[in-house]
């Protein structure tokens, strides 16, 4: 049945995907989302004036962490080796962008990662700044592109 989750099994059980008989294939995850705040808050970054240190490369090494731990985190993912993890941040007026990219040869896809990658950015940049703005929201965490195995998302 197409519409079944893959997750759940006859029983309704929850199970790990079986993907042993799939092909290795090149496969490309992005992920994307934002991080909200004051205008102050947002200059503070680009002035790299926030107490706790450089904001984006603390939030960029948790993101690339994070992607290689999706497996630790996620119990029905599978653990992949990653060939290549990327986070790119942007500041804007009022948000810090945050963009993360990962590509891995296998059987399964790396859109867990990507998501882990930029969800862990974004919960960096509020622990990071939160003394000086509580009012910071995470918002709009999406898969934006994925290729390989049968189905693409662009």
């Amino acid at each position: 049945m197409a519409d079944q989750l893959s997750h759940i099994d006859a029983q309704g059980r929850a199970q790990m995907v079986d993907v042993s008989t799939k092909e290795d294939t090149r496969r490309v995850a992005v992920a994307a989302g934002r991080v909200r705040m004051r205008p102050e808050t947002a200059a503070l970054i680009r002035g790299d004036a926030i107490a706790k240190g450089d904001v984006l490369t603390v939030a960029k090494v948790a993101g690339i962490l994070a992607a290689k731990q999706a497996a630790a985190l996620i119990p029905m993912c599978h653990p992949l080796l990653l060939m290549d993890v990327r986070v790119d941040l942007e500041t804007g007026e009022d948000a810090v962008e945050i963009t993360a990219s990962v590509t891995t040869i296998g059987k399964t896809g790396a859109e867990m990662e990507a998501l882990t990658a930029v969800s862990t950015a974004a919960l960096t940049i509020y622990d990071m700044c939160k003394a000086v703005d509580k009012g910071m929201i995470l918002e709009n965490i999406r898969l934006v592109h994925k290729e390989g195995g049968k189905s693409s998302l662009k």
